[in-house]
């Protein structure tokens, strides 16, 4: 019997660590699927974060390596330009890449580093216990803001795409979830494209895929997935915000 679907190569046959109804485990295969179709796992070099994805480097068969909390945008670029034949790219969180990587983000956005960011966003710290994130939107209750984000508090929503889209080093900046079928599909391309910007020399490329955090949203997986599509959709609106073709 011909087989049509089986697990990518680049991604590890073992099971994950991740909550149920977690968006990390569907991202996870679309960059492992992506690494298989463009075939440069040999060549590609993953920087894990800290947060719920610390643990990426179980996960992918290419070479990964650990960054400190938010740096994983200035290790790439340590990679890169001692490795410029490889493909590098960063996994990070809102936490990560938003509040403690917020320089290292944007400062590698402006350099036009050759390197690929997949940004997920979920509006909440993960692994440290349910916090509020720079990417929290109004009212959002969390662990520190349990009477809900407030404008005179915690100040407004950081929109990364749009932050980083004014920038001249960036080649892709581009928002997809992962809420149905067709999103999946969306997103997948976006990280391909982001790859492709890579091994094309176009310069800085972020991927940001808005996802679901069911265990500290206090939510079951369908519930979440409902939530997200009702409340950070129109907070964080999807679409390409720089494109340089």
């Amino acid at each position: 019997m011909e087989q049509v679907f089986k697990r990518p190569h680049a991604l590890v046959d073992i099971s994950q660590h991740y909550c149920p109804g977690c968006g990390h485990g569907i991202i996870h295969r679309l960059v492992a699927e992506v690494i298989d179709e463009l075939g440069i796992e040999g060549s590609t070099i993953g920087v894990a974060p800290v947060g719920c994805a610390v643990f990426a480097y179980d996960y992918f068969e290419c070479d990964m390596q650990e960054a400190a909390h938010g740096r994983a945008p200035a290790v790439a670029t340590g990679i890169k330009r001692v490795h410029p034949d490889k493909v590098v790219f960063t996994y990070q969180g809102d936490g990560d890449l938003a509040a403690i990587g917020t320089a290292e983000t944007v400062h590698a956005a402006a350099r036009g580093e050759n390197i690929t960011v997949i940004f997920i966003n979920n509006a909440i710290y993960g692994m440290t216990g349910g916090q509020m994130a720079p990417t929290s939107i109004m009212g959002q209750i969390t662990q520190t803001t349990p009477y809900g984000r407030t404008p005179e508090n915690q100040g407004y929503p950081i929109r990364v795409c749009e932050m980083l889209s004014t920038l001249d080093g960036v080649a892709l900046a581009q928002r997809t979830t992962i809420n149905n079928v067709k999103a999946i599909k969306q997103t997948k391309a976006a990280i391909k494209k982001a790859f492709e910007n890579q091994i094309n020399k176009k310069g800085f490329s972020i991927v940001e895929v808005v996802s679901t955090c069911p265990t500290n949203w206090g939510k079951t997986p369908v519930e979440a997935m409902k939530w997200l599509e009702e409340n950070m959709l129109p907070v964080y609106p999807l679409g390409v915000y720089k494109d340089k073709e």
